[in-house]
């Protein structure tokens, strides 16, 4: 699993972006996620997941997300 911080959190859309340093994403990508992924409450920007990466056809996507 990847370490990350939400860098990015659009609770009306309920989509976000995790920053890693995880050398399966370029340095400049971020990775996306989506909230019906997640379950529960509402992330919030700087909060510290741990999470596995997928490839999209728009980039990595976060999924078995969890808060730290």
């Amino acid at each position: 699993m990847a370490n990350g911080k939400v860098d990015f959190f659009n609770d009306t859309g309920g989509y976000g972006f995790i920053s890693t340093d995880d050398d399966d994403v370029d340095d400049d990508e971020d990775v996306f996620f989506h909230m019906e992924d997640v379950g529960g409450p509402d992330l919030e920007e700087g909060q510290e997941v741990e999470f596995d990466i997928e490839s999209s056809p728009k980039g990595p996507r976060a999924t078995n997300l969890v808060r730290q």
